[in-house]
């Protein structure tokens, strides 16, 4: 049985919170786990992320879903990373994550001041003494002449910026180590390492963001979607800036992480989001009449869009299968998804000709990169 209260004393939080010292270079490296990559000349990309909890037998209380909420944000803060939406669920995690273009980041970064902006970013995430020694080390290769030894050392930190895998490994073994010692547990906490789902702009990307926030409305712990605190959604109804700026996001009230929404944009995106949300949250029954994916019934549907004034015609996107949506390795419209398959053709067999698979029981006109039966 869980153990009500935390063995750490104080703040449960603070292994979540406090400043890092320099990382080992093992934590730096992503590892083999293959993803699809989106055009290289793009200023970002946004991806699905989800990860569970071995066998999904570990269960998160309330305390341990805050705790990992506020690590996703504090990394994807510092590593470049911005959150569009999310959900924490009792036994995993689904976020939807927009990741930079390195160097565009980095170069938008120092021009806000040069070194001097990289470093008081590090200061954010780092220690006062870890920051005081590499400014000391800085200052030192440079006053022997030795600047190439210098960028090198900056570099150890930079490349650790707007990787996808090095954020979402760093986020569970931060949680794990944390969740293990909250416990008096040993071991590994996740399952396996994550799956990713590269996302196209658009109506792939409001599909994607609707599955996300409606998972807790068809694991029936909420009717809904406002009222899970652990929700992009959620948190954007209840004023916090970076939520409604991805919804914004979602919405195409902005147009890239590099943009920001303009001053009434949040209020008419927020209310379209909303429709989107009741529109393909309704409840999902096979020809027996029996449920097979839980949501909103047609009244509670209907009343939500004439409420705000118009249905939205795309009710049934989310119609086809979850496992599109984890393991489809990319999702959008044909043409897009060609473009994913260029860029990824060495890593499909010689056989495989073209991209798109056109998503099984689906109305709208999405595909994924992987045809799953």
């Amino acid at each position: 049985m869980k153990a009500a209260l935390s063995p750490i004393p104080g703040n449960p939080f603070v292994g979540i919170e406090a400043r890092t010292k320099a990382y080992p270079r093992s934590m730096a490296r992503a590892g083999g786990h293959w993803r699809a990559k989106g055009a290289a000349n793009a200023e970002s990309h946004c991806y699905h992320v989800m990860s569970r909890t071995c066998g999904g037998a570990v269960m998160f209380d309330d305390v341990e879903k805050e705790a990992l909420l506020r690590l996703m944000r504090r990394m994807s803060g510092f590593l470049g990373m911005r959150l569009l939406t999310y959900c924490v669920m009792n036994n995993h995690f689904h976020i939807l994550v927009e990741v930079p273009h390195k160097e565009l980041w980095l170069g938008r970064l120092r021009e806000a001041g040069g070194e001097e902006a990289l470093l008081r970013h590090l200061g954010t995430f780092y220690s006062r003494s870890f920051m005081h020694e590499l400014r000391n080390d800085l200052k030192q290769l440079r006053d022997l002449g030795q600047e190439q030894y210098a960028e090198k050392r900056l570099a150890v930190f930079t490349r650790r910026f707007c990787d996808l895998s090095i954020w979402c490994k760093e986020i569970k073994e931060r949680f794990g180590r944390w969740y293990n010692r909250r416990h008096g547990r040993k071991g590994t906490l996740w399952m396996e390492r994550f799956k990713s789902v590269l996302v196209e702009d658009g109506e792939a990307l409001r599909t994607m963001a609707a599955y996300i926030d409606l998972n807790p409305v068809r694991a029936k712990l909420v009717e809904d979607p406002a009222d899970y605190r652990w929700s992009g959604y959620a948190e954007a109804l209840s004023g916090n800036k970076e939520a409604r700026r991805g919804l914004c996001r979602v919405m195409g009230a902005e147009e890239t992480c590099w943009s920001k929404p303009v001053a009434a944009g949040y209020g008419s995106a927020a209310e379209l989001y909303r429709q989107w949300l009741f529109g393909q949250g309704t409840t999902r029954s096979n020809r027996n009449g029996e449920v097979t994916k839980q949501g909103f019934n047609e009244a509670t549907s209907r009343a939500v869009i004439e409420i705000h004034q118009g249905r939205l015609t795309t009710a049934e996107l989310l119609r086809h299968r979850v496992r599109h949506f984890t393991q489809g390795l990319a999702l959008g419209s044909r043409e897009w998804v060609e473009q994913v398959f260029v860029e990824n053709r060495d890593s499909f067999g010689a056989g495989r000709k073209s991209g798109a698979r056109r998503l099984r029981n689906a109305e709208a006109g999405l595909f994924a990169l992987r045809d799953l039966k």
